[in-house]
């Protein structure tokens, strides 16, 4: 299917590594030109380096969107684009009895780095009359732990400001939508499965470790764990216009994980 995609042009934040990076290289095959973001710009600019040699078209930028002057200079780097994929987020350890500067913490990361750059980049959408913005969020909104409490926390807080950002954008076309995956294989997923049945004597290749997620330590109908690449085909089909019609949604990507219907 062609998404019709050429032309287009995307960030992608927190793009230099994992599951961004992933989504990255679908968009940028699907012939959008891509800023893949990151912190240094020598990690973007890898990531960025070796989309280029897939011969499609990739640029690295660099800066701190976790704060109001890193979100603007990232903005002004990128200039104008077409579809923003906040995909930058981290889950970091805590619990109920994490001090409050740790919720805050996480709300800029996972929350306010997304809310600054839809200020800054939205108003060119709305003016082309065009535009796509795509939260990443957690299949764990619907099963979140007592472990973390502060990152499920600002993981849910996304999918309600996907429903407030449509209304916001109402008959401007502009759509918002957000994203929830399940457990990914990212590298860094695999290397950790990986040291851990290395530890425990077990078998250590990813066919072996895969099965083993999916039945029990992350079980899912699908059978499988899901890569970077599956997120992005999902993310690049909200992104065409042949999804115009899906907005506002929260759509879970997760081997049927979280079981429940809502």
């Amino acid at each position: 299917m062609d998404l019709e995609l050429t032309g287009k042009r995307a960030l992608i934040t927190g793009s230099y590594r994992g599951t961004g990076a992933g989504l990255a290289r679908v968009l940028a095959r699907e012939g959008t030109a891509v800023w893949v973001h990151g912190f240094e710009l020598e990690a973007a600019e890898r990531v960025a380096q070796s989309i280029r040699e897939e011969g499609h078209e990739a640029h690295a930028v660099a800066g701190d969107i976790r704060t109001d002057e890193g979100a603007r200079d990232v903005a002004e780097s990128v200039g104008e684009i077409d579809i923003l994929v906040n995909n930058y987020g981290v889950a970091e350890g805590g619990s109920w009895q994490s001090p409050t500067s740790d919720w805050i913490d996480i709300y800029h990361k996972n929350v306010l780095s997304g809310v600054r750059l839809i200020q800054a980049l939205t108003p060119g959408m709305r003016e082309r009359g065009w535009g796509r913005v795509i939260f990443l969020s957690t299949f764990g909104y619907v099963r979140p732990n007592s472990r973390m409490p502060h990152y499920y926390a600002s993981k849910t807080a996304l999918i309600n400001m996907t429903v407030s950002l449509a209304k916001e954008f109402a008959n401007t076309g502009i759509t918002v939508n957000c994203v929830s995956p399940g457990i990914i294989a990212t590298e860094e997923i695999r290397e950790m499965f990986r040291r851990r049945a290395e530890r425990e004597g077990e078998a250590t290749d990813w066919p072996t470790l895969e099965k083993k997620i999916a039945a029990g330590n992350m079980p899912n109908p699908a059978g499988i764990v899901g890569d970077p690449e599956d997120i992005g085909h999902l993310i690049a089909f909200l992104a065409s216009d042949k999804a115009r019609y899906i907005n506002a949604a929260n759509l879970r990507i997760d081997g049927g994980s979280a079981d429940t219907i809502q």
